[in-house]
């Protein structure tokens, strides 16, 4: 009997496993609604588009704050091989790029663990 593909909920784990240690930390960002028991409806997560996991990498700035230590945010939008970005959640990777932050859909662990490993510029106006 074949092995199926991993599902997105799989690929998930795997990537928190392995990438959210050492100089990075992965959050799980449940994003959605529903009507709480007293009838009121309740939005919850950072907002539409947001990606899957959210985080902090450990960045050493040089040559002007040469030892301090800043934090990076980071969202990884997890997809299966065949899963498609929505329009909010390309917006939203986008935004993170612009404003210096590392984004960016992965759809394996070791993907996200070479895009976690070594510290990239990303140009604001891409």
């Amino acid at each position: 009997m074949a092995s199926s593909s991993p599902s997105e909920h799989e690929i998930q784990q795997r990537i928190r496993l392995a990438c959210g240690r050492g100089a990075v930390r992965l959050w799980r960002n449940n994003t959605g609604a529903l009507v709480d028991q007293q009838g009121r409806f309740v939005r919850f997560g950072l907002c539409k588009g947001s990606s899957d996991l959210i985080g902090l990498r450990s960045l050493e700035i040089t040559p002007e704050l040469v030892g301090q230590r800043l934090a990076q945010f980071v969202a990884l939008e997890v997809k299966t091989a065949q899963g498609v970005l929505s329009p909010e959640q390309r917006a939203f990777l986008r935004l993170v790029q612009q404003l210096g932050g590392l984004a960016a859909a992965c759809r394996s662990a070791e993907e996200a663990e070479q895009l976690l490993g070594a510290p990239r510029q990303v140009p604001l106006g891409h």
